[in-house]
């Protein structure tokens, strides 16, 4: 049996990070889901940013985008829905069979609206209902100043995968802002469930404590945080505010490793994968990690509820002067900066290849 089965079989949703039309159109992403147990995927500006960058997949859309009169923002968005409808409805058959909590597929908001509490649910409601599909998620980050959006986006109905979120109190405070959307929809007699996911990053920690930390202590910083988080997480779905609101019809939000893709040359290309098998979580991976999972990963045990030994990694690297408290501010700083750049950049690329497209019709 593949490890990527053995992985689904254990309880862990495959999910694929990334999305291209050439994936779609060579049936690579249904491949994907017959042989390597796929059952959902993530994009981000940056995914889009290469594929419309170096390839011609795009241009006759794009052509058909800008004689509508169509640009910048929007036209991305239309190119975007585009693929992930596709691939909504590749994932139709899984989001059925589990009553939808599986088969979805994620679209990002304007980064550039993360302090517009009330211009990012515009843009959410929006995106979901251009989608006119019931599995696509909307990305938003689990910013200080996204949080509000996130509560606000859930009251709405619009099923959220929260992201950019790096550590237990980070995903903390996202559940909570998910939960008092619930909570106001319960108290307003609306249907409380509404889909969400909570997206911890994982690799970005360990590429940050590199040369800084005793090499024992290398590639294990990522892992160590995951495990803390994931008895956070497994304590509030237990804590009775949870129950009272399952009991009120909610369903509910699950944790989701991202950036699980190994960053170290010197690490195993499944390093994360093998460490974080959870049931009821979701490992979103690039081609690359999902290829080599299926290769030779070795997925066998689970993290364990109580954390294990995620206290005593951590204590380790607090002597190595590691403020993990404060670098995951910075992480998420950082990644909200990286974010807007990626943004920025697809929308610079978007810009030239219609210049390009228009002096060439």
């Amino acid at each position: 049996m593949k490890a990527t089965r053995n992985l689904h079989d254990l309880g862990q949703s495959l999910w694929l990070d990334n999305i291209t039309r050439n994936l779609l159109r060579t049936g690579v992403l249904r491949r994907y889901i017959d042989e390597f147990s796929i059952t959902g995927l993530t994009s981000n500006p940056t995914i889009f940013d290469h594929a419309i960058k170096n390839s011609g997949d795009y241009d006759d859309a794009i052509k058909s985008k800008l004689a509508e009169g169509k640009s910048g923002e929007k036209l991305f968005f239309e190119l975007a829905l585009d693929d992930l409808t596709q691939a909504a409805d590749l994932f139709q058959p899984v989001y059925d069979r589990t009553c939808g909590v599986d088969g979805w597929v994620s679209l990002e908001v304007s980064p550039l609206l993360a302090h517009d509490t009330k211009s990012t649910i515009a843009e959410a409601k929006e995106l979901h209902a251009q989608a006119r599909r019931p599995n696509v998620f909307i990305k938003i980050p689990g910013t200080p100043e996204g949080l509000p959006a996130i509560e606000e986006a859930i009251f709405a109905g619009v099923p959220i995968n929260v992201t950019l979120l790096f550590s237990d109190d980070q995903y903390l405070a996202a559940a909570n802002a998910f939960m008092r959307g619930i909570e106001r929809r319960i108290e307003a007699g609306l249907k409380p469930d509404v889909a969400s996911v909570t997206s911890i990053f994982i690799s970005r920690w360990d590429v940050a404590v590199t040369g800084k930390v005793p090499q024992a202590l290398n590639d294990r910083l990522g892992i160590a945080i995951a495990k803390r988080t994931y008895k956070a997480y497994l304590a509030l779905l237990s804590s009775p505010r949870w129950m009272r609101a399952y009991n009120a019809g909610a369903r509910p939000q699950r944790l989701l490793w991202a950036s699980t893709g190994t960053k170290d040359p010197k690490a195993s290309d499944v390093l994360y994968v093998n460490a974080l098998a959870a049931p009821f979580t979701i490992n979103t991976m690039p081609d690359g990690t999902l290829k080599a999972l299926a290769e030779h990963g070795d997925v066998s045990t689970t993290l364990p509820a109580d954390g294990g030994n995620s206290e005593e990694e951590l204590a380790r690297f607090a002597d190595a002067k590691i403020d993990v408290h404060a670098l995951s501010r910075q992480l998420q700083d950082e990644g909200a900066k990286s974010f807007v750049k990626s943004w920025n950049d697809l929308l610079g690329v978007i810009s030239s290849k219609s210049t390009l497209l228009k002096r060439a019709s």
